[in-house]
């Protein structure tokens, strides 16, 4: 016998998603928009060819919820060749930074770079040899402190 679907079913989970393209990087920008990080948290590992990011983001996927929430993510961009950043300073490890957007610019033969656009005029620019992002929830939805959804002028 089969039964309907309830409402509970639809239960919010974690976000889990990768990116393998431009258009796999845009739903993880719309979801990262926002974001914020202590600058203690973003870490590139040369070796490992791996840049991370611990964000609280807004969980942009239940943006109906009030109040607002947030939620701890990584942010994981593999295959990592080169890392730039400009317009902060990374040594003030107090700093907290906003991501605005993720873009991706294509290069040659699957390279390409990842720009992370960060509110005040900072951008991290990552080069990668082929474009793996992952973007995972690795806590519980929390409360935004500021009890408000941020707001953007149209």
């Amino acid at each position: 016998m089969t039964e309907d679907a309830r409402f509970e079913d639809a239960a919010p989970r974690p976000v889990a998603l990768r990116a393998y393209d431009g258009d796999d990087l845009a739903v993880i920008a719309t979801l990262t928009q926002d974001a914020v990080f202590p600058i203690a948290e973003m870490t590139w590992g040369r070796r490992r060819r791996r840049f991370a990011l611990l964000l609280n983001r807004v969980r942009w996927e239940d943006v109906g919820a009030n109040p607002p929430e947030r939620v701890q993510a990584v942010l994981v961009i593999d295959d990592a060749l080169h890392v730039a950043t400009q317009g902060f300073d990374r040594s003030a490890r107090d700093l907290v930074l906003s991501v605005l957007t993720l873009s991706w610019a294509p290069g040659e033969d699957g390279t390409g770079k990842i720009t992370i656009t960060l509110a005040g005029d900072g951008a991290i620019a990552i080069d990668v040899e082929a474009m793996e992002v992952t973007l995972r929830d690795v806590t519980r939805p929390y409360l935004a402190p500021s009890g408000k959804a941020p707001r953007h002028p149209e």
